[in-house]
């Protein structure tokens, strides 16, 4: 097929460190190429695809300069995708609603994944507007505040089966990978470790709209010695980090639609204890693959048991449930789907109600 994958701009693809959805986007990408598909990469100029590679910046939005208004950056990159749309048989969002106006107006089919949240009231009027975009889920819990997209799917995110190794055997500390926000819940994961005993490692990415919440509440937690901030790491370094840990800690406070750490975990034959938010209970296999916990005292209790779980059935269960090859059958899937489908244009109603069972308000 004539794939067009088009991806956001902060980070590259992949990222050179943090960063999910463009991660995600490049394993997808390069399985596609490797699997004999002809694949057009839409994605900041830094990045490294074995797909021909477009453009939408010099170089990710997140680490370039000059790059004040950088929506700007992302409608010219999806002018040029409907300037060429009639290459393709496919064209593949990565963007959320971004580019629903000009998509929707251009007779290939298009699909979008979402990978952020949907718990947010603001979003609805946008979704209702485009009530016929087709639509992918990355777990079955992210679909719960908007139940009445039109979704085509869901796909579970997965990793090339070589990209992470299993350790012969764990270490002496527990990990944390992601992001130094509020939601990501560090802090309980400093306490889990502190009742536990154990060394923690954190290997996290602090945004500047974080700075303030790491100065104020995580900093004054790093001066216990057992605690070690590492920063922020990539690809490279994340084998020995998670395949030597004990156990990764993923203490969320959110809905996480999906949460890529855990996979990665797995992939290394380490056991994740999560706590029972968003798409936990779909990724972690409660006993086998790790532990869910809802406070403290259950984490603390889990890390104790970690050593009756197999590192090998971890392995085992990622190859079986969340590998790039995997992922991308059921997206070659849903593309075949669509393509039959056709894409009509799309009807604009009017929006008589924008409340939404489910959906978080800002105000409250």
């Amino acid at each position: 097929m004539r794939i067009a994958q088009v991806s956001p701009l902060y980070e590259s693809v992949p990222p050179q460190k943090y960063g999910g959805t463009e991660r995600v986007v490049s394993f997808l990408t390069e399985e596609l190429v490797r699997q004999g598909h002809d694949v057009t990469l839409f994605a900041s100029g830094d990045s490294q695809t074995s797909a021909e590679l477009v453009p939408g910046c010099e170089e990710a939005l997140r680490l370039g300069e000059g790059y004040h208004h950088r929506t700007i950056r992302h409608m010219l990159m999806f002018e040029e995708v409907v300037d060429r749309a009639h290459e393709f048989d496919v064209i593949h969002s990565h963007v959320n609603y971004l580019a629903f106006p000009l998509l929707s107006r251009q007779p290939t089919p298009f699909l979008t994944t979402l990978h952020g949240r949907l718990d947010r009231a603001e979003y609805v009027p946008v979704y209702r507007r485009f009530s016929d975009a087709q639509m992918v889920s990355i777990s079955s819990s992210q679909r719960e505040p908007l139940p009445w997209l039109n979704w085509l799917g869901t796909v579970y995110h997965g990793l090339p089966e070589d990209q992470l190794s299993v350790h012969g055997a764990p270490g002496d500390y527990l990990a944390f990978l992601g992001r130094l926000s509020p939601e990501k819940r560090v802090d309980r994961a400093i306490e889990v470790a502190k009742r536990a005993g154990m060394d923690l490692k954190i290997a996290a990415k602090v945004d500047p709209v974080d700075e303030d919440y790491f100065r104020e509440v995580i900093e004054p937690l790093l001066r216990d010695p057992r605690i070690e901030f590492i920063g922020e790491i990539g690809d490279a370094e994340k084998d020995d980090f998670l395949g030597n840990a004990h156990a990764l800690l993923f203490p969320i406070g959110w809905p996480e639609p999906f949460g890529l750490a855990m996979i990665e975990a797995f992939a290394c034959g380490t056991p994740v204890l999560a706590y029972r938010n968003g798409s936990v209970p779909e990724v972690v296999d409660d006993g086998a693959t790790g532990f869910i916990v809802e406070s403290i005292s259950e984490a603390v209790v889990a890390v104790e048991r970690v050593s009756e779980l197999s590192r090998d059935h971890c392995r085992r269960t990622f190859e079986a449930r969340f590998t790039a090859p995997r992922m991308v059958e059921d997206y070659v899937n849903l593309y075949h789907r669509l393509v039959e489908k056709g894409h009509p244009m799309l009807s604009v109603e009017p929006i008589a109600d924008h409340r939404v069972k489910g959906v978080v308000s800002e105000a409250s």
